[in-house]
């Protein structure tokens, strides 16, 4: 397959993604059928079936997709010869890749989401920002990090409703510095003069 035919695959893809996850966004998995999604997408059945088993296979591949978005936006962040590594580039690096899969964030946190997905999110970035943490806070004891990284992945998951309830038109930069003035200095962070 050329060049175009890649393009023509590609664009199909996002069609299916963007029908399915308006679908998703207004009623269960179970009550999708693949006739409603291609007609919404524009596509036939058979386009359907050349890509994906069901729609169960759908959702898997497009989560499986932001999971490894999210594994390489973190990659170069966690390496040993980072010695730059700040919460701050951790926290936008993880905002920017929502901000790519807005559609499934807000799917996902919404009435007819995967919440296992979510879940395993958090399990995903509970052991890379854990290890980062730790060499970041280098005096800290594993169980504060542990505490420390529960409290701020619920804050952050408060944020990020929010910043989809705006439409996102916050910069990923802007929001991932709010999200680190909240950790490190709490209520303080308001005071700012």
């Amino acid at each position: 397959m050329g060049k175009s035919g890649d393009q023509r695959t590609r664009m199909t893809k996002q069609f299916i993604r963007n029908a399915f996850m308006d679908l998703l966004s207004r009623k269960p998995i179970q009550s999708i059928s693949i006739r409603e999604l291609c007609g919404i997408a524009g596509i036939n059945r058979g386009t359907f079936y050349t890509h994906y088993k069901d729609i169960y296979d759908l959702l898997e591949q497009i989560e499986k997709e932001m999971t490894r978005e999210i594994e390489k936006a973190l990659e170069p962040l966690l390496s040993e010869e980072n010695k730059e590594l700040t919460p701050l580039k951790i926290t936008t690096e993880i905002f920017r890749c929502l901000k790519e899969n807005a559609d499934l964030c807000t799917v996902t946190l919404g009435d007819y989401g995967d919440k296992t997905f979510a879940v395993r999110l958090l399990s995903l970035g509970r052991e890379k920002c854990v290890e980062a943490y730790s060499r970041f806070f280098a005096l800290a004891t594993p169980k504060e990090i542990e505490y420390f990284y529960a409290f701020a992945s619920a804050g952050c998951i408060g944020l990020l409703e929010e910043w989809l309830r705006e439409g996102m038109v916050t910069e990923a930069e802007e929001i991932a510095a709010m999200a680190e003035d909240m950790m490190m200095y709490g209520v303080g962070c308001l005071k700012k003069g």
